[in-house]
């Protein structure tokens, strides 16, 4: 190859890189293989995946014992917000086949990390996903948002309110849905409706201590999602 031809080829190599990057915008590629690697479902397994962000994925690599002891399949990304989750919801979460899904969503949406978001986009995401597992049979945990006062990696958006309200539609969907609805905020909210220091070093991520008041309480949303499948 002469000197022209590879310059022409290096140059439309550093041209087109950043649209096959931006193909992917949801993220599809972080757990394709690890999809392909799971073993079929069996019929008496209670199958559970985890939809959703940096709060998700956090839990998986504070406290990986809860994940590799139960039938639970983490797929949090960090920094996702609904639209990206919505995308990427057939893959990794409808093709698993799990009897139950647990989304935790919208505090990115929130602090905007894909473009400015209002409560009802959220909304229409959140409930999009709800309804693509409820037509695959897959019941549906949908989780408040978990309390923060500020975003440290973009202050000043006054989130604490809008994460109330979201929560308060997210549980009103839920009733009126036939879906579980799993409270972490109550059990987790301090005076200012932010998340306390002793859960979160950050205000946003929980800590430990933060998974350790999740975790019974998620457990209890399960088993009542999976009471609801055995009724249907």
């Amino acid at each position: 190859m002469n000197t022209k031809k590879l310059f022409l080829l290096i140059v439309a190599v550093m041209f087109f890189l950043p649209f096959v990057d931006a193909q992917d915008w949801a993220n599809l590629n972080r757990f394709r293989e690890d999809n392909q690697k799971l073993p079929p479902v069996q019929a008496e397994e209670n199958r559970v995946v985890f939809m959703g962000n940096s709060i998700t994925q956090g839990w998986i690599e504070l406290v990986p014992d809860f994940f590799s002891n139960r039938p639970y399949i983490n797929r949090g990304i960090s920094g996702q917000t609904t639209p990206q989750m919505l995308l990427r919801f057939r893959q990794d979460v409808i093709q698993l086949q799990p009897k139950v899904v647990v989304i935790l969503a919208g505090t990115n949406d929130i602090a905007g990390n894909t473009g400015p978001s209002t409560l009802e986009m959220i909304e229409d995401n959140i409930h999009s996903m709800t309804e693509l597992a409820q037509c695959h049979g897959i019941q549906v945990v949908l989780c408040s948002v978990l309390p923060a006062y500020d975003f440290p990696w973009r202050r000043g958006l006054d989130p604490a309110p809008k994460i109330v309200e979201l929560n308060k539609r997210i549980k009103q969907y839920a009733i009126s849905h036939g879906v579980v609805y799993c409270d972490y905020f109550t059990a987790m909210v301090d005076e200012r409706n932010g998340l306390p220091k002793e859960l979160s070093e950050d205000g946003v991520h929980p800590n430990k201590a933060g998974y350790a008041i999740m975790a019974p309480i998620v457990e209890t949303a399960i088993s009542e999602a999976l009471s609801k499948r055995k009724s249907n």
